[in-house]
């Protein structure tokens, strides 16, 4: 009673068919399918930035510095600056 056998999964694939048709069928899966690609596109491209070609792929570094009155004043801090898309 746990696990349906083939036979099982059969006649309910014929039911199915009887009832939706062969052809809607075909249009749910191609439907289906289509969804699932452009899902795994999204999750490709979500994954890396997306390039402006008109943006430079890195930005200039800029130097910050303590103010005056703090232990170190002489050492400037190198930051690096990204821009989100």
């Amino acid at each position: 009673m746990g696990s349906f056998s083939i036979w099982h999964w059969l006649i309910v694939l014929v039911i199915v068919m009887m009832i939706f048709g062969t052809k809607k069928l075909k249009n749910i899966g191609s439907d289906l399918g289509g969804a699932v690609k452009g899902f795994k596109d999204g999750m490709k491209d979500g994954s890396s930035p997306a390039q402006d070609p008109n943006a430079s792929t890195t930005a200039p570094a800029q130097q910050v510095t303590h103010p005056a009155g703090s232990q170190s004043a002489q050492a400037p801090i190198d930051v690096e600056v990204k821009h989100k898309s």
